[in-house]
C-alpha cells in the first residue's frame, strides 16, 4: 500500500532539470451534465446493519450518550429499526424482522454488521423516480413504499450508485 502510495506520487511529479520537482499537468476530466427532476435535499440517515438490535440500542444510548428511540418493527421492508439522533441526521439501526429479511441476507455476508445504506431526501419522490428510470437508474421496486417515517420511499441499485445502496425519501 505504502509503495503504491509513492508510485501515485512519482507519476504525479516531474523532475526538471535544475533538481526541483514539479507537479505534473493534467488534464481536468469532462464532467457529464444531465437536466434533472431529482431535487436532493438533506441527508436523512445513514442505515447500519447490527446483528443484535437491543445491545447496538445500549451502546448508542449507554456509551456515547445519544438519544435513541425505541425499537420500530417495520414488516413492509421485514426489519426493526432503531433511530439515533444526531442533531444534523440520524444512525437507522436494522435488525431482520424475519427470515426472509433483505438485512437477514446482508448479516449473513457481514457477521458484525456494518453500512447498509445512505438516505437522502427529495421533495418529489415520484418525479424522482420517473427521472432516475429515463436515466436508466434501477429501482429495486416497481413502486415507493412507505418507509420506518411513514413516508414513500424507493431504493436504487447499488451497482448504478457508485456501489452504495441508496434509499430516496419523500420530504
Amino acid at each position: 500500500k505504502k509503495r503504491d502510495t509513492i508510485f501515485k506520487l512519482i507519476n504525479t511529479l516531474s523532475f526538471n532539470l535544475t533538481g526541483t520537482f514539479t507537479k505534473l499537468q493534467t488534464p481536468t476530466p469532462t464532467v457529464r451534465t444531465f437536466s434533472s427532476l431529482v431535487d436532493l435535499g438533506r441527508l436523512n440517515h445513514v442505515a447500519i446493519a447490527v446483528p443484535d438490535l437491543q445491545i447496538a440500542r445500549s451502546f448508542y444510548r449507554n456509551m456515547l450518550g445519544a438519544q435513541v428511540s425505541e425499537v420500530v418493527p417495520v414488516p413492509e421492508h421485514g426489519v426493526s429499526v432503531v433511530f439515533v439522533e444526531l442533531g444534523n441526521t440520524k444512525l437507522e439501526l436494522l435488525h431482520p424482522l424475519g427470515d426472509e429479511s433483505p438485512i437477514e441476507s446482508f448479516l449473513k455476508k457481514n457477521k458484525a454488521g456494518g453500512m447498509h445504506h445512505i438516505c437522502i431526501e427529495v421533495d418529489d419522490i415520484e418525479a424522482a423516480v420517473t427521472d432516475l428510470k429515463q436515466k436508466k437508474i434501477r429501482i429495486l421496486s416497481e413502486k415507493a413504499k412507505i418507509g420506518a417515517h411513514g413516508k414513500p420511499v424507493i431504493f436504487l441499485h447499488p451497482k448504478d450508485c457508485g456501489g452504495v445502496l441508496v434509499e430516496l425519501e419523500q420530504a
